[in-house]
């Protein structure tokens, strides 16, 4: 079981969506390269909604008394808390609210994202401190992750 953030996983799909088919492990050492690899190769793993640190943030080098301490880039969008840790929980609430999700809750990676193609809509009012332009060039990576994920981890196929 992986425990996950929803926006981590939105994330992960948003990335797939644009492109990117392998994840690189990154300078801050934190896991989204080897969650997002066991999540695109197994649609049936199970995730834990957690809105605390998850899987992906415990190596990080920012994961710090069992928080985030790193900052966020707020030149363009001046409403958002420059705290990381306060933009993840502000986001992933966003998200719990919209998907009907909460703390510990737990689906596959596939059935979160038939709740994502289902219940994502419009996600200007998620990313409401993110410019439009960039929310709907966001929203169609979105969307086109989701379907690609979909396709493949059909239990059809």
């Amino acid at each position: 079981m992986i425990a996950i953030k929803p926006h981590h996983f939105v994330d992960i799909l948003t990335a797939l969506g644009e492109g990117r088919a392998e994840f690189q492990p990154h300078a801050y050492g934190h896991a989204l390269h080897g969650v997002a690899e066991v999540i695109l190769r197994d649609g049936n793993v199970l995730l834990r909604m957690e809105l605390g640190a998850d899987d992906i943030c415990q190596p990080c080098c920012h994961h710090v008394g069992g928080s985030c301490n790193d900052t966020i880039d707020t030149s363009f969008r001046p409403q958002a808390p420059s705290s990381k840790r306060e933009w993840n929980l502000l986001i992933d609430r966003r998200w719990c609210e919209r998907l009907g999700l909460a703390q510990d809750d737990r689906l596959t990676a596939r059935e979160f994202c038939l709740r994502l193609r289902d219940d994502c809509g419009d996600i200007a009012d998620i990313y409401r401190e993110i410019p439009p332009a960039r929310v709907l060039e966001r929203q169609a990576k979105l969307r086109k992750g989701i379907s690609l994920f979909l396709a493949k981890s059909d239990p059809a196929q």
